[in-house]
């Protein structure tokens, strides 16, 4: 595998990073994840606007313009063999002396991508959905930056595979201490790497995109797919009560598009299969997929 780092392409084993990069010290950095189909980034502008965010809230200027991010994108998905891949970038604050402060001058980024394939998802995923468990959403207030310290999503997606689950959903006490059980009260933020839907009543149901949760590319595609197809939306804070008494729950992100949780904690959600808006909105999201890459 070819990478690009601090202007070089190079094999992956050959790539170093120092060991004083305030990434790997501090992660003090952000990343940003972007699908490729048929060779060709999804939505690359809203991606990258929302990186541009994440640097924002770091206070980390840019390194790169977009012509120059674009020529990286190409190199990197023309040296890939798959069709379907998906972009890694990944920017810290650069090499100085370990202290906290900013280091003054400011000292040159380190800017890493990559481009992996994407793989696909078992049938079954689609025909039998995926169990999902909850847990207290006990990370920063500030999970509106894609930041490279993923320690608390880490362990809690580990949590989910630890009970054989495909994810963990988080409910964000109502408290800051986080030490109400998920199950006796808070609201649905997010799930470890994914945004959840709730359906209930025929409508979808969306957490408002705040400093609590990641706004997610795929979170805003399935919106428009939604307010084109007569789908009734709602887009406000989720009780907890209302994500167990869901019809429907599906999540969403970049890698894995559109999925169904048909159990959550062990019990099943509506029919215990993907139920009728998941059967609605999969296929329009592949066919909005199709479009967008077509158009291109």
């Amino acid at each position: 595998m070819t990478i690009y780092l601090n202007g070089q392409y190079l094999p992956l084993e050959e790539a170093k990073v120092s060991v004083l990069d305030r990434g790997f010290i501090f992660g003090d950095g952000v990343y940003e994840v972007i699908p490729v189909y048929s060779r060709r980034a999804f939505r690359p502008v809203a991606h990258m606007q929302r990186l541009q965010h994440s640097l924002d809230g770091i206070r980390l200027a840019n390194p790169l313009g977009m012509d120059e991010w674009t020529a990286i994108f190409e190199r990197l998905i023309a040296g890939c063999d798959s069709e379907d891949q998906y972009l890694y970038l990944h920017i810290t604050r650069g090499v100085a002396p370990r202290d906290h402060p900013f280091p003054v001058p400011p000292v040159t980024p380190t800017v890493f991508v990559m481009a992996n394939p994407l793989g696909q998802p078992p049938a079954s995923v689609f025909e039998r959905g995926v169990a999902a468990i909850t847990a207290p959403d006990y990370r920063w207030l500030r999970c509106d930056i894609k930041a490279i310290s993923l320690l608390p999503n880490v362990l809690l997606r580990q949590m989910a595979v630890d009970a054989d689950a495909s994810e963990t959903v988080l409910i964000r006490a109502e408290s800051l201490t986080g030490d109400t059980p998920a199950t006796e009260g808070g609201f649905l933020t997010e799930g470890s790497a994914s945004n959840i839907f709730v359906v209930n009543n025929e409508t979808l149901l969306a957490p408002p995109k705040d400093h609590l949760m990641l706004p997610g590319i795929t979170y805003d595609v399935i919106l428009e797919i939604a307010a084109a197809n007569g789908i009734r939306c709602e887009i406000r804070k989720i009780p907890v009560a209302e994500v167990f008494a869901a019809d429907e729950l599906l999540l969403t992100s970049s890698t894995r598009e559109v999925q169904a949780i048909t159990h959550l904690d062990g019990k099943p959600i509506g029919s215990a299969v993907p139920g009728p808006m998941f059967k609605k909105i999969h296929p329009l999201y592949q066919a909005f997929k199709r479009n967008v890459m077509r158009a291109k």
